[in-house]
């Protein structure tokens, strides 16, 4: 399983890869790294957000959720193996459908506001970068307890303090006797 799990995080990271590359030697829009304020010296303004994304906006959408899965990946590559239970792949998985909506809630509100010019307010923000305010941090929540309600039956349970606790007792009597 561990194996698999290595292979699965070695194509993300090559999947990631290519969509670099995709964004690297995609067509660039017209004024992509901004047009002289019209007012403010010395200053940039972005232009047409639509038609910035229009060549690497899928690109990076991509990217975003490949990422978030090899957050979720490496997050089980450091348990072992041996505690690497369904349910602890269906907490990931969870994990990951979380976050993959706080970011599909972020990137699709931002599309929605340059197609329409209108957007929401949720607490003092718009709606997308309110996603992006409270929900990027409230993603990490989840992994955190898993890790700490789950600390004792995924990262060190009791067989592992025992074993640890005849590691030192075993340690402990061969530096007595030398």
């Amino acid at each position: 399983m561990a194996n698999r799990l290595i292979s699965l995080i070695f194509a993300i990271c090559i999947a990631m890869a290519l969509l670099l590359l995709a964004i690297l030697f995609a067509d660039q829009p017209p004024g992509a790294g901004g047009t002289p304020h019209p007012t403010i010296a010395g200053m940039l303004v972005g232009g047409d957000g639509l038609g910035r994304l229009a060549t690497i906006g899928t690109y990076a959408f991509m990217f975003q959720g490949f990422l978030l899965l090899l957050i979720c990946c490496l997050c089980a590559l450091g348990v072992s193996a041996k505690y690497r239970s369904t349910t602890f792949y269906g907490y990931l998985a969870a994990c990951y459908g979380f976050m993959f909506l706080v970011w599909w809630q972020m990137y699709f509100g931002h599309q929605e506001y340059l197609i329409t010019g209108q957007t929401s307010y949720f607490l003092g923000f718009p709606v997308a970068t309110a996603w992006q305010m409270y929900g990027t941090w409230l993603c990490a929540i989840p992994l955190i307890c898993i890790y700490v309600f789950g600390f004792d039956k995924y990262i060190y349970t009791e067989q592992d303090d025992a074993q640890f606790k005849a590691l030192l007792a075993e340690k402990e009597a061969s530096s007595g006797t030398s």
